[in-house]
């Protein structure tokens, strides 16, 4: 078989600029799909530095094709970092979008310029291979029984660790695991939190909860209402009374962190309250996961509940996910 001519002399260039747009495409379209991975992986790691090198030494007699191949994989994990360095410093920053229209373009300018020269060139390096070509590179017919078996084993090799490596890259391990959670003020922003208020004054907070657990997790929230103080000469934390003021639980799904658009919530429920007793008081949130710990009975009723002060003391420690407002409340008179 001969070599190609016409456009198919620039078949590999030609595809390079068809591959990144549809890649494009698919990732507006189908974010979720497979193929996206797929082709996600050639675009950054080979395409980049391909187009490159093809631009670089369109001549056969340049480099062979092994060097090709190793060359288009090196420079494209040293262009692709470079692009996203320089992406950091202008005003779209590293987000998809912006990384997506510079390797495609970066993709398309070097692969046209690379027809152009290969349009050139006296004897132009072409990727159309053929087994006698092979045969040829590998030097089959001369090559020993040993080293036949060692280049069937380097190729097995090579391939494994494409592969191996595809598999990675499209099957990452989950991120970490956590849940947000946080008290907005009435406006719904981290301000106005009701800080000063009046005996039976009504306060307003907005509670919040983001499952990124990578699994359904049903969250129990206790609101406490505490009286404490620090005593510094024994670096002790006093408890001197706590009230349940109220309790809930919701389930939510898992939902995966969002590192391009804005922020947005997941649960969100309006929370009032009032506090009968001047003084400064702690209203602490305390969040569970799955299972609640019991609460005796007497702390259900209302009454002072000193026995249950482990809980205000293992937030404090950082044990139990956990938030907490300063109230000072002022009598009426």
């Amino acid at each position: 078989m001969g070599k190609p001519k016409g456009l198919a002399r620039y078949w590999d260039l030609i595809t390079v600029i068809a591959l990144s747009i549809l890649l494009d495409a698919v990732i507006f379209l189908t974010p979720e799909s497979f193929i996206r991975k797929v082709l996600g992986l050639v675009f950054v790691l080979f395409l980049p530095g391909y187009v490159f090198i093809t631009a670089l030494f369109p001549e056969r007699k340049e480099l062979d094709n092994l060097e090709r191949l190793a060359l288009s994989l090196g420079l494209s994990i040293a262009i692709v970092p470079l692009i996203g360095l320089a992406l950091n410093y202008t005003p779209w920053g590293i987000r998809l979008t912006p990384i997506l229209v510079s390797l495609t373009i970066f993709n398309v300018v070097f692969a046209v310029v690379a027809i152009y020269r290969r349009k050139d060139a006296f004897e132009p390096w072409i990727p159309w291979v053929t087994l006698e070509d092979i045969k040829r590179e590998l030097e089959w017919d001369k090559a020993s029984r040993l080293d036949k078996v060692l280049t069937v084993i380097l190729i097995i090799a090579i391939m494994a660790s494409i592969g191996t490596l595809g598999y990675v890259i499209t099957h990452p391990k989950p991120g970490e695991a956590f849940t947000e959670f946080y008290i907005l003020g009435p406006k719904g922003k981290a301000a106005d939190y009701p800080t000063e208020l009046f005996v039976n004054e009504t306060g307003r907070v907005i509670i919040g909860i983001v499952n990124h657990e990578h699994r359904n997790v049903t969250y129990y929230v206790e609101i406490w209402l505490v009286n404490l103080t620090y005593d510094f000469t024994t670096n002790e934390t006093i408890i001197h009374e706590m009230y349940l003021m109220d309790r809930f639980n919701v389930t939510l799904p898992s939902i995966p962190v969002n590192i391009e658009g804005n922020w947005t919530p997941q649960f969100e429920t309006n929370y009032t309250f009032k506090i009968d007793k001047p003084g400064r008081w702690q209203v602490w949130f305390l969040l569970f996961k799955d299972r609640e710990p019991p609460i005796p009975e007497s702390c259900l009723k209302g009454k002072n509940c000193l026995e249950e002060k482990w809980r205000i003391l293992e937030a404090i420690n950082g044990t139990i996910q956990s938030l907490k407002l300063n109230v000072r409340v002022k009598p009426l008179s």
